[in-house]
Order: C-alpha cells, then structure tokens, then sequence
C-alpha cells in the first residue's frame, strides 16, 4: 500500500508534465500556422484590392447603361402612351358629334 502512495503520485506528475509540454509544443504549432494564415490572408487582400479600379469601372459602366436603358424604357413607354391616349380622344370626339 504504502508503495502505490508514493507511485501514484509520481505517474500523475510524469503525466501532468508530458501534458503541459504536449500543450506548450501545440501552442507554439498553433501560433506558426497563424502567421502563415496571416501572410496568406494579407496576399489575397492585396490582391483583391488591386482589382478594386476593375470593379469600380464596372460597376460605374453598368450605372450608365441602367441609367440610359430607363431613359429609352421612358420614352418608348410615353411615346406609346401618347399613342394609345391619341386613339381614345379621337373616339371620344367622334361619339360626341
């Protein structure tokens, strides 16, 4: 008995000691990989940004096409408009005589 006293104890500072330097090693692995993430992560941001002018053109290239379609979408519909209107007061005129 007195023999298990005195091993158990020294088992579980082997093993309380393996952990903790199982766990500073998963650390250090740890802090590695997150500054290869972040030099990865600062690349592809750079690179996104080199293409920011891209996308500004397009997007300022698609403003001006929407805002021309609705402006023929505009007259197209007033014109067709004025049309229809034109052939209903002709109507109207003709049943009051």
């Amino acid at each position: 008995m007195e023999f298990w006293l005195t091993f158990l104890p020294l088992v579980i500072y082997i093993l309380l000691i393996i952990l903790l330097v199982v766990g500073i090693i998963l650390g250090i692995k740890t802090i590695i990989t997150m500054n290869k993430v972040e030099k990865v992560v600062d690349n592809v941001n750079e690179k996104v940004e080199s293409l920011n002018n891209v996308f500004n053109l397009i997007d300022f290239t698609t403003d001006k096409i929407a805002a021309f379609t609705d402006r023929v979408v505009d007259v197209v519909g007033s014109v067709v408009s004025k049309l229809l209107f034109r052939k209903n007061r002709k109507k109207d005129d003709y049943e009051e005589k």
